[in-house]
Parts: C-alpha cells; sequence; structure tokens
C-alpha cells in the first residue's frame, strides 16, 4: 500500500512512451493524488503492475 511522501515510477502503457516519476501528495481508498517530477498533477486509480514504489521522499 503507498502512503504520503513515496516516490513511484508508473509504467508507460504505450510502447516508445517513458515512465513517469512523482511523489505521492494524498490517497483517498484508491485514488492516488501524485505531483510528478514534470510539475503537473493527477489523481488516478492506478492499473494492476503500473505503479511501483521506489523509495521515500525523504530518501
Amino acid at each position: 500500500m503507498v502512503q504520503v511522501g513515496d516516490r513511484v515510477v508508473l509504467e508507460s502503457e504505450r510502447v516508445g512512451q517513458p515512465s513517469q516519476l512523482g511523489v505521492i501528495t494524498g490517497t483517498h481508498g484508491q485514488l492516488l493524488h501524485v505531483r510528478w517530477d514534470s510539475g503537473r498533477e493527477s489523481a488516478f486509480i492506478p492499473n494492476a503492475g503500473a505503479l511501483q514504489v521506489i523509495g521515500h521522499e525523504s530518501e
């Protein structure tokens, strides 16, 4: 289960598209709020296996 502050990578579903890196800023059940390294923010429910925790913001 992801937690606020976790660094995550979202794998692209399209061939040739890069993965996205970001930080979890909030959760509401399965809904995740993410601030991406690009500066964008979004809320979504990830597909199974698409999101991987790679650390914590303070690391």
